[in-house]
């Protein structure tokens, strides 16, 4: 099981992310990507998805044309946890 993050570990981790918000009444964080259009939206969604499937950890995401959003949490941590964050930072150097 993934241990969730806490403390000092916490802040540490969330400080080094760029944009990415804490979501209302959940332990998870959010963001919110613009393409061109869809095919550079599906394209980096496409990327994110391998990604997600090698590391074992799944985003939750919807589509919309050129939009993609995106959140991130632990299911079997129960929150945010450093899989979270190593999904984030990826996420971040393709978009």
């Amino acid at each position: 099981m993934t241990a969730r993050l806490t403390g000092k570990a916490r802040t540490t981790a969330l400080a080094s992310l760029k944009g990415w918000k804490k979501v209302p009444k959940r332990d998870a964080i959010a963001k919110r990507f613009r393409f061109a259009d869809f095919n550079q939206a599906w394209g980096f969604m496409t990327r994110v998805a391998l990604a997600a499937e090698k590391a074992d950890h799944h985003p939750e995401w919807s589509n919309v044309y050129n939009r993609v959003e995106i959140t991130l949490s632990t299911h079997d941590a129960g929150g945010l946890s450093a899989k979270d964050v190593a999904l984030a930072k990826f996420i971040d150097s393709i978009a």
